[in-house]
């Protein structure tokens, strides 16, 4: 079982949403597996928590489709499964081209300033951190589209997407060999919403995604490929 996270205590949020957040970026992040076992005892020792936190925090994550249960064994980190990837990424190709066709007519001047920044912030990131830091200055680079849009049910919609999706952005992105193509993406959706051209930022962002799926589908069957060498 992973033992590298830890709980961190946040006095605003009560117990059980700490061990929640604590759990749920450890699977986000890969420190818990997939297909690995949560156990509510090793867990609550683990986190120096009860096992009430424990259970409720697992109850939420299967919610989520982050833990499936499964009969005389327990809970377990799903798994990452080409259907679940295609589902998601299937959603979020569409609003991410309508984001960026919104963005394209709403963006102000400091946005897009602030968007640029961020691209040469993910190129450095590329360069000088690790896959945590990478995620983060992505996500925020899309944030910025994200709220051009200046529509909240869209940005509503949006979140909840990149909630599910940062599992597998997270393998994408701790693939060095992509990180050049990234920041080009970068550039390219980041020049078309500069120039207001709608056509040019739908099929970029298209491109991103299906980039992203191409690469994630190819581990994810190396992955099972190595699964089933070492049975």
């Amino acid at each position: 079982m992973g033992e590298n996270f830890t709980v961190n205590m946040d006095e605003f949020l009560p117990l059980r949403d700490v061990v929640f957040n604590t759990l749920r970026k450890a699977i986000l992040t890969g420190e818990l597996k997939p297909g690995e076992r949560l156990m509510e005892i090793h867990l609550a020792n683990k986190l120096g928590v009860s096992r009430t936190p424990i259970r409720e925090a697992i109850r939420k994550l299967e919610l989520e489709g982050l833990v499936i249960m499964i009969p005389r064994r327990g809970a377990e980190v799903a798994q990452i499964t080409e259907k679940s990837l295609k589902d998601v990424l299937e959603v979020r190709r569409a609003l991410d081209a309508l984001c960026v066709e919104l963005a394209c007519d709403r963006i102000s001047t400091e946005e897009t300033e602030q968007l640029k920044k961020a691209c040469d912030e993910f190129e450095h990131a590329t360069k000088n951190g690790d896959a945590t830091t990478i995620a983060a200055a992505d996500v925020a680079l899309h944030d910025i589209i994200v709220q051009a849009t200046r529509n909240q049910r869209l940005i509503q919609l949006i979140n909840n997407l990149s909630e599910q999706m940062y599992r597998y952005r997270f393998e994408y992105i701790k693939d060095d060999s992509r990180h050049d193509n990234l920041v080009e993406e970068h550039r390219m959706i980041y020049e078309s919403v500069l120039h207001r051209d709608k056509q040019k930022a739908a099929e970029a962002s298209k491109i991103h995604i299906d980039n992203q799926e191409q690469s994630i589908i190819a581990q994810i069957r190396m992955e099972q490929g190595n699964d089933k060498k070492n049975r």
